[in-house]
């Protein structure tokens, strides 16, 4: 099964992991930036490149971060976030692809990652997937790391319904 995770936003990341029985196998199929089109305050996501990207891939189902402001974040950052998170969304449903919206808390949580520990995801994901450290080298690569961690969080809630034929 092939799982995509999203880490929403203009500048996020986007990562399909493959699992197979046993569940515990895993292997990123691929991972990148989100993509986007125009500059500064045109920039907006590219649904086409998205869709393009998501056919090309062929994900079961994916697994998105909640939208919710942030402290602190002015109405126009707010505004520009969730178009890009609504965008993101209705590619991911206009792709035939189903999709679950998870709080950020849960899947952190499940990998032992602090509130904004950016770093500790990217660190986590090297550690599970070091023969795909390229993916994660620089320190800007949280994006692809949180996005890889969110995947892998989805896939550990799909496994009991494939061992049991549940449909969600």
């Amino acid at each position: 099964m092939r799982v995509l995770g999203v880490d929403p936003g203009l500048n996020g990341g986007m990562s399909i992991i493959e699992t197979s029985a046993p569940f515990d196998l895993a292997r990123i199929v691929a991972a990148g930036l989100l993509p986007t089109a125009g500059e500064d305050a045109k920039r907006r996501i590219d649904a086409s490149a998205l869709h393009g990207w998501l056919q090309t891939h062929r994900p079961s189902v994916a697994f998105i971060e909640r939208a919710q402001a942030m402290p602190k974040q002015g109405s126009s950052s707010g505004f520009i976030y969730g178009r890009a998170v609504g965008a993101l969304e209705a590619t991911i449903l206009c792709s035939g692809i189903r999709l679950e919206v998870i709080e950020s808390r849960a899947w952190k949580q499940r990998f032992n990652l602090g509130g904004g520990d950016k770093e500790g995801s990217r660190q986590k994901a090297l550690m599970m997937f070091p023969e795909q450290a390229s993916l994660f080298a620089r320190k800007k690569d949280h994006q692809v790391a949180e996005a890889t961690l969110i995947a892998m969080f989805g896939a550990d809630l799909m496994k009991p319904m494939q061992v049991t034929g549940i449909k969600r």
